[in-house]
């Protein structure tokens, strides 16, 4: 039989959740800068070539590292509540 998960018991849930939340908030408002950083230091090096590489350089960087973000939160989430332990490993040798 498998064993609960945390993350079944509504106020953990809700506090994982919220966690998470402020998590992605702080990396998108990093990411805002670094994009803006990332978007001054181009304009420095080449001066102004095209707005579609201005668009497609903060899309491609921005949208890369919220989803790095999201990815490595989400790690975050499952292990640190403890719901990486309430899996049932049919391999191991325990």
């Amino acid at each position: 039989m498998t064993r609960p998960s945390p993350l079944d018991d509504p106020l953990n849930a809700s506090f994982a959740w919220a966690r998470y939340r402020m998590l992605l908030k702080w990396m998108a408002l990093f990411i805002a800068v670094v994009v803006i950083a990332v978007l001054g230091l181009l304009y420095w090096m080449v001066g102004f070539v095209s707005i579609h590489l201005y668009i497609a350089t903060t899309l491609g960087l921005g949208c890369a590292m919220l989803l790095m973000a999201a990815l490595m939160g989400l790690v975050f989430l499952s292990s640190g509540t403890g719901h990486d332990e309430s899996i049932e490993d049919p391999v191991s040798d325990d």
